[in-house]
């Protein structure tokens, strides 16, 4: 695929394919989901917790980007933290303490009780999305083809 040149660009650019931008997503977010489970068995207490959290919005954001591989990554981060935030906020009500307390995957997915450190958690693993995934972008996405 062949982007439209603006004025002053000196090369047609290419947008890498969906295939490989979901290859990599999907490598992502087996890496941090192993993160993830790594930091709760090495790291404890606060440092497990919101390194954890952060993690959660880097996975979702992941998971993201996989669904909609061409999707922005300034919009990729907005939908994983707001994604984040929505779940925190439900904490507000018994139903994830309630699903926690009869499935572990419930417990990993929805949390069970709200802390408002965690926003401020998910918005640091929304930033670093978004950094990965720009720098990747521009890695994997944009080369110049050519000149005009």
């Amino acid at each position: 695929m062949t982007l439209i040149r603006g004025p002053g660009d000196r090369g047609v650019v290419t947008v890498a394919d969906p295939v490989r931008t979901r290859l990599a997503a999907a490598g992502a977010a087996v890496v941090t989901a192993g993160a993830g489970l790594g930091l709760r068995a090495v790291a404890a207490g606060d440092v497990a917790k919101y390194g954890g959290d952060a993690l959660y919005t880097v996975l979702i954001h992941t998971l993201v980007v996989l669904t909609v591989p061409r999707v922005r990554p300034v919009t990729a981060a907005g939908s994983a933290l707001a994604f984040s935030w929505a779940v925190e906020f439900l904490q507000l009500s018994n139903v994830p303490a309630e699903l926690s307390a009869r499935s572990s995957v419930a417990r990993l997915v929805l949390g069970s009780t709200f802390n408002p450190p965690d926003l401020f958690w998910y918005a640091v693993g929304a930033a670093a999305g978004w950094l990965v995934h720009t720098a990747a972008g521009s890695f994997l996405s944009c080369r110049p083809k050519g000149r005009a």
